[in-house]
Formats: structure tokens, sequence, C-alpha cells
């Protein structure tokens, strides 16, 4: 596989971190966790104006007609400006709902005129009732639930998984504090939802396991995009802050310590977009590539992260500094879409 980006992905990734730097500056990110806002209006539609929502819906629905290793390169971005929002959520359901025949919301969706977040942990589960699927139990860990207008839903029922698209208002949404201080999260309770066969999206396994497999690997690419901005934010730290009459980076363990940092983030980025490629084209090793990118990098990058605090010292353990912002974020990126302890015994249970 090539890992060379195109020009037209490095142009999006140029135009990301460049809007990004402008509209979503940290006393935004500050300001949002303070008012409880899921979304900031004008943040959304600048992500909408540059595509981000419709960059994997066909052309012929009003998309881009790119894939997941272009999700990947606007959700590293987001991930280094700690932006909150459902861009990825909106964007990977646009991709999906392409994938599995359903059509009819792929414009909304590619304009940002509707939001769709993933609720694809917790006890879901579903019961057959005619050609119905009534839901019960609840999804936990849903990014800004109180702003999307549909979930998809992951359900177990006694025919297998199911993969659901739900109306948000059809449900009740309590809002959970977690650690994660840039985005919000919310616990979905579905009381016996009644859903129409067309609303089940998908009840092959298959489907449902590369929904799963992709949403870690944008977890990933989040979590890399956090570890870059840390890395930056270290190395200025440390050219500038002085011990012993000599700037920090000057010395040998603080280079080593920084070496470190960096050779995780190579390998983290060759995990994350080789397993993006793969799942695009399809490979035999898709899922296997995706569990790897999940675990290393999201266990790499919240080291990292305590790695990047211990040398910025006490200005690290302030709440003024924004470090705090970045390590919150990758710690709650661990645990999203199977914690690496998880994957690993995935992968041993698929390499045996």
């Amino acid at each position: 596989m090539d890992f060379e980006l195109t020009e037209e992905q490095a142009a999006l990734r140029e135009v990301s971190r460049g809007m990004l730097a402008v509209s979503c500056p940290s006393h935004l990110v500050r300001s949002l966790a303070v008012s409880g806002q899921d979304v900031d209006d004008k943040l959304w539609q600048r992500g909408t104006e540059l595509g981000w929502t419709g960059l994997a819906v066909p052309d012929q629905h009003d998309g881009a007609g790119q894939g997941l290793v272009e999700l990947c390169l606007v959700a590293e971005e987001i991930g280094r400006a700690a932006a909150p929002g459902p861009f990825a959520d909106s964007a990977l359901t646009g991709l999906v709902l392409a994938r599995l025949g359903r059509p009819e919301l792929l414009p909304a969706l590619a304009a940002g005129d509707l939001k769709a977040s993933l609720a694809c942990h917790g006890p879901a589960t579903g019961r057959y009732d005619g050609a119905d699927l009534v839901l019960r139990g609840h999804a936990t860990a849903v990014q800004s639930a109180a702003a999307a207008d549909w979930l998809l839903v992951t359900a177990v029922t006694d025919q297998g998984g199911r993969l659901v698209l739900v109306d948000r208002a059809r449900t009740t949404v309590e809002a959970r504090r977690t650690l994660d201080e840039t985005r919000r999260w919310y616990d979905v309770v579905l009381d016996g939802i009644r859903v129409r066969a067309p609303d089940v999206i998908a009840a092959d396994q298959a489907d449902i396991q590369w929904l799963a497999d992709a949403a870690a690997v944008l977890s990933a690419a989040d979590s890399l995009g956090v570890g870059e901005r840390l890395l930056e934010m270290t190395v200025g730290h440390v050219k500038v802050r002085e011990q012993f009459g000599r700037p920090l980076g000057s010395f040998q363990s603080m280079k080593h310590k920084l070496s470190g940092m960096l050779t995780t983030l190579k390998g983290a980025r060759a995990a994350t977009y080789y397993a993006a490629m793969a799942l695009d084209a399809g490979v035999a090793d898709a899922t296997v590539a995706a569990s790897v990118a999940k675990a290393f990098t999201a266990e790499g990058v919240a080291t990292l992260a305590g790695e990047a605090l211990q040398a910025h010292g006490g200005i690290g353990f302030t709440w003024e500094h924004d470090l705090h912002l970045y390590l919150r974020r990758a710690k709650v990126n661990e645990m999203l879409y199977g914690a690496p302890a998880e994957h690993y015994e995935r992968l041993v249970a698929l390499l045996e």
C-alpha cells in the first residue's frame, strides 16, 4: 500500500488544520465545557463548508465520494485541536448508510443539516415483535447525543446482532460526567422503542463489525492528533524552560523522552492509516489491522500524555494550561470502542 498522501489529501489536511486553528481556539473549547454545549454552531458550519460531513457520501448524493482514509485525516486534525462536535460520527454514519444502501438521509447528512452519533457501547437489546424490532436497555458513551438527529445503534437480539437507525427524539438522553472536558458524553435510554424493518440497517455480522472497526480507527486517528499536539507543546516548553542555566531540552534524558514520544507517534500513524486503507480496500486482515491500530495508538498516546505532563512540570498540572484538555481526551479515547486489553485479546483470538 502507498502511504504517501495525494495532493488532494494533503490539501484536505492543510485546510482542515488552518480552519481549526482560527475557528477552534482553546478558549472556545473551554467555554463550551462550561456552558455544557455539545456543538458550536459556527464551528459546525465551518466544518460542513469544508465538506467534512459529506466527505464519504457518494457524489450522486451531494458528497465527495471519499473513504475512511480521508475521514481519518479530518479526525486527526479534530484531535489536534481538541475540537468538540460529532463530525466523525456523522461522516461515518453517512459512509455506513451509503455502503448498506440507505440513501434517503445522505444529502442532509452531507450538507450538515442532520447530525448523527454512534451508539455502539452498552447493553442495548432487541426483541422481534412481528416485523418490528423493539429496543430496550441503553447505550453509553454516546458523543453529542443531545444535539444529534439520528443515532446508529448496535443491539443484540436472539437472532444475532443488529445495526439500527433510531430517531434521537424518541429516546431519552442522560448527560454523563466524564474525564473529557472537550466533548459531551451521554447515556441513551431505549425504553421499548419500536423500529420498523427498513430502519434495521444491517443484520450481517460482517457489516456490524466493519462499523466497529471503522469507529475504532477513527478514534485512533483522533488520538494521533492529540499526541501530535502534546509533542508540539512539550517541545515548545523544553526549548524555553531552563534549569541549571540551560534549556530543559538540552539534557540528554529529555531528548530521550522526546524521541520516544516521536517514535510512538510514527508507529501510531503507520498503524492507523494502514488500518484505514485496509478497511477501505476490504483486504483480509482489515479487522486485525483495526485492532492493532486502536490498541497501539490509544495506549501509546495515553502514555505519551503522561510523559508530556511530566516534562511540563508544575505548570502542566494547572487548570489554566491546555495540556490537561489533551490528556483527558487521550484517556477517554483509550477506552472508546474497546480498551487496549480487549483488542489484544481479540488479536490473540483472530491470529490463533
